[in-house]
Parts: C-alpha cells; structure tokens; sequence
C-alpha cells in the first residue's frame, strides 16, 4: 500500500468516524436513549444547533422568558464527542437590547449564516478566522390591515419586531427565513442584501408563535416548516384550535417562487413544535416546545398519504438534565443532538445539547454550490 493511499484512506476514516462515527456511532443504544451531549454556558438559552459534514457542531445562545441576555450573544463550536473547542462573541448588536442569535445554516466553504434579533438581520460568520460581517437586513413590515401593498405585510394582529428563526437554502442561492413574530416568510437575494417577503400566507399568523423551524426536501422542490400555533382564522375565516401547532409543506417552483402552502399534521395542544430534523425515510423528528410537548416527537407519512406521529421521548431524560424547553434537532449520525433552553424557567442547570439515539440518519442537506455568492 503507498503512502499516498495510506493517507487517503486515514482521512476518509477519520471523516466518516467525525460524522458518524467512532465518536458518533449509537454503541448499541435503544432507541430514545438521552445523553448529555454538551452544557453551555453563560448567556445559556441555546436554540438551535448546526452540524457540519465534518462532524463539528455550533451552537449560538438565545434569550429567554427572563434573565439578562443584554451581553454580546456567543457561538460555541464543539466537536463530534461534545468537546468545547472555541467561542465566538457576536460583534455589532444593539446596545441594551436582549440578545439572541441562531447559527441557521452554512455555505460549501463552511462560512456560518447566524440570524441575529437585536438588530435583525443575517450575520456572516467565517469559523476559522473568527471575521464577522452583516450578510442581510430584514425590517419591520406594517400589519396587512394597514398596508398599501398587500405582498410586504404582517397577518399578525400586533405590529411586532421581525425576529428570524429558522433559514434553508433555495435552489438560486437565495435564503428563505423564517420570521417568528411578523407571521411571514423572508427572501434574502442571492450574495445577500435587504430581505424581502416572500410568503404571508393568513395560515402562518400564530399570533405570538409563528413560523419556525424549515427545512428544504431532498427533492429541492418543496420546503418543510413548522408553524408553533395556529392562525386565529383560516383563509375562509373559519375559526381553529390556535393552541395546535402545524407542519406545512410549501411547493416551491422552478423561479423560487413559493406556489402552494399545504399542511401537513397537526400537533396537540400546547406542545409548540420548533425545529426539525428530517431522516433519510423521510421522517421528521420535531422538537416540541411547549408545556404539553416537552420532548421530540417523530412524526411520518403512513400507506395512506396521512401524516401521523409514530414515536416520542420520553418524559423523564435519565441524565441529570431535564425536559426543559427543547427547540431544535440536528441528526448527528444516528442521533439527534436536541437543545434544551429553559425558556421560561432559565434553569442554567438545564442549559444543554442532548444527544438522543433514534436508529437513523438525516437526508441530504441542501447547500447549493453557489450559496453565499453574487450572482
């Protein structure tokens, strides 16, 4: 054997181990089995995770119900076995504001989209240099009952502040984002620049729980979003449970154009779901974050066409971290790594990344080969 291929074949092992891996192989677990991945510390109130091809994840600190969060937010960069590697402080946010970021998606050339809230926008983070730039702007659109131009408008009731959530690549290069408090979908351009409205469907009005998690399809032709409560009305005006969350599908056609909002399940009440993951069957792995939820639940299309939930966590953790406002999940492997954010409590003690076996691994991310540049 050369030493050329020697060499080769150790960083293809040494690949595959990072995300799978020796590190990351489940050793056997049960399904739902919950370890300790990772605590994170002050600021704490972790929202959302990022796994990358390698294995190395990123987590950003959000706010919460309570508590001062009017420090500079921080990214804290793991490696595969939960090991703290570095930490970066968030550069440029508005003095005296409570501050949150999520490390929502990246690029092939492994630079980090964070969605900041305070001021909103999408901030460019380069992880090897630490170089930290403004990539995208959003703004504070009038309620729909008030605007002019019906297509850049609120559905909410409220005139809220955007608050960016959850992103997923477009076809074009292009961002969709999420806005959890304006009840509508932003369009950042390709290479960045101000955001647009790119869907304010009445169906996505929760009121105060909007869209969040979103996630495009392996067939790059559809999204997936959750949506954490229910519109008080439907587009006919017929009243619904608004303490239901959804999961929506949205067709996307060849122009970037989003065609047809369909929802897909339903969940109980009270349960929020968030983030999401979705697995190489086509299943999706949904934190729930509210009261009545509290936990993941696995959520699949039966032989009928009809979205069910199939499996859920447990209640009880069996580590010395609780349930405690789960937000997103990332597949890490064949594990979901699920932050924990203690929203409402701000029990620092349950400020953590869990690591949940559940027996498969994630479909494709789709990160296209020009994301992240100028046309």
């Amino acid at each position: 054997m050369s030493r050329r291929f020697r060499t080769a074949t150790a960083t293809a092992v040494a690949v595959i181990c990072a995300v799978t891996g020796v590190a990351g192989a489940d050793g056997g677990r049960a399904k739902g089995d919950v370890r300790v991945f990772a605590r994170i510390p002050s600021p704490g109130y972790p929202a959302l995770s990022l796994v990358t091809p390698h294995g190395k994840v990123f987590v950003g600190t959000f706010t919460g119900a309570s508590g001062d969060t009017t420090g500079p937010s921080k990214i804290f960069a793991f490696s595969s076995t939960g090991k703290r590697l570095r930490t970066y402080d968030i550069k440029g946010q508005t003095s005296g504001a409570a501050h949150a970021v999520q490390v929502a998606e990246r690029d092939r050339r492994g630079r980090l989209y964070v969605l900041d809230q305070n001021p909103a926008r999408v901030l460019r983070l380069n992880p090897r240099t630490g170089r930290q730039h403004t990539y995208a702007t959003f703004r504070d659109v009038p309620t729909c009952a008030t605007a002019n131009k019906p297509d850049a408008c609120s559905n909410s009731g409220s005139d809220n502040p955007p608050e960016p959530d959850y992103a997923a690549w477009l076809r074009d290069g292009s961002l969709v984002v999420t806005d959890y408090a304006q009840q509508l979908l932003w369009r950042v351009p390709p290479g960045g620049g101000r955001a647009h409205v790119w869907m304010n469907d009445l169906q996505l009005n929760g009121e105060q729980f909007g869209p969040a998690g979103i996630v495009m399809r392996p067939n790059h032709r559809s999204l997936l979003m959750t949506l954490s409560a229910s519109a008080p009305t439907t587009g006919g005006g017929v009243g619904t449970d608004t303490t239901t969350g959804k999961l929506y599908r949205i067709r996307v056609d060849a122009g970037g154009h989003a065609v047809r909002l369909r929802q897909l399940w339903a969940s109980g009440s009270g349960e929020a779901p968030d983030g999401f993951a979705l697995s190489r069957h086509g299943h999706v792995y949904v934190a729930l974050s509210g009261p009545s939820g509290n936990g993941v639940a696995e959520v699949a299309k039966n032989a009928l066409g009809d979205w069910r939930e199939v499996w859920r966590t447990s209640s009880d953790t069996g580590t010395d971290v609780s349930w405690d406002t789960p937000t997103s999940a990332q597949f890490l492997g064949r594990r979901l790594l699920v932050t924990n954010q203690s929203y409402f409590a701000g029990d620092s003690s349950n400020w953590a990344v869990l690591d949940v076996a559940v027996k498969e691994r994630a479909a494709p991310h789709f990160v296209p080969r020009h994301a992240g540049r100028r046309p």
